[in-house]
């Protein structure tokens, strides 16, 4: 059986996967989580072949942090089962080392074959992602310029969208407030833009809210 744990805010979710898989021949729900702690204390106490997380969990302020449950628990895949927006979020989590990115308005029954697939050591996203990341490699310099942000711009940008400022930010990525203006700065100079409206107005743009 591939043992999958849950990592997800929403009780409804946790009941739907939970309920879907009771009596999957393949699949055994071992476990449900609802932050990102959580996360680590099973994972050191129970082995689970795959997670499937929700980049808005409690806690999960930084893809990062993705990174270091792939570094501390390298038998453990990740699928990321996510609202955020794909065009976005899946490149970079794929860079990450996650071995799949799935949007939650997919199907259970789908989600099921991802797991299965990726136990079996495949990699997968959609096909809109890859004719994106085909698209932006036939663009130029200055056209593709607004995708290439890093994962912590991305990061510091959506924080910046739900409007919070820049001490706030700091305090949850656990950055210097002077880092924060830096790449509040970085962004205003690869989006093209010279305030913080027009910033958030670009982020809408890009679905990063």
């Amino acid at each position: 059986m591939i043992k999958v744990c849950l990592a997800d805010n929403q009780p409804v979710v946790h009941f739907g996967v939970k309920s879907y898989f009771k009596d999957h021949a393949e699949i055994s729900v071992v476990g449900h989580v609802g932050n990102y702690n959580m996360i680590l204390d099973m994972l050191k106490i129970k082995p689970v072949d795959i997670l499937v997380l929700d980049l808005e969990l409690e806690g999960l302020t930084s893809i990062n942090l993705v990174k270091y449950i792939l570094k501390e628990f390298p038998s453990t895949k990740i699928i990321i089962f996510s609202n955020l927006s794909e065009n976005i979020y899946a490149p970079n989590s794929l860079k990450a080392g996650v071995s799949a990115y799935l949007h939650k308005t997919s199907k259970l029954e789908t989600l099921g074959n991802v797991i299965v697939k990726v136990h079996n050591g495949a990699i997968i996203f959609n096909d809109t992602i890859k004719k994106n990341l085909a698209l932006i490699a036939k663009q130029n310099k200055s056209e593709r310029l607004y995708r290439k942000l890093s994962n912590r711009e991305i990061e510091v940008l959506r924080f910046l969208s739900d409007g919070k400022k820049n001490n706030e930010i700091s305090k949850i990525l656990g950055l210097n407030e002077k880092t924060i203006s830096t790449y509040k700065l970085r962004l205003l100079t690869k989006l093209n833009v010279t305030n913080l409206v027009d910033l958030v107005n670009k982020a809408k743009t890009l679905e990063i809210v």
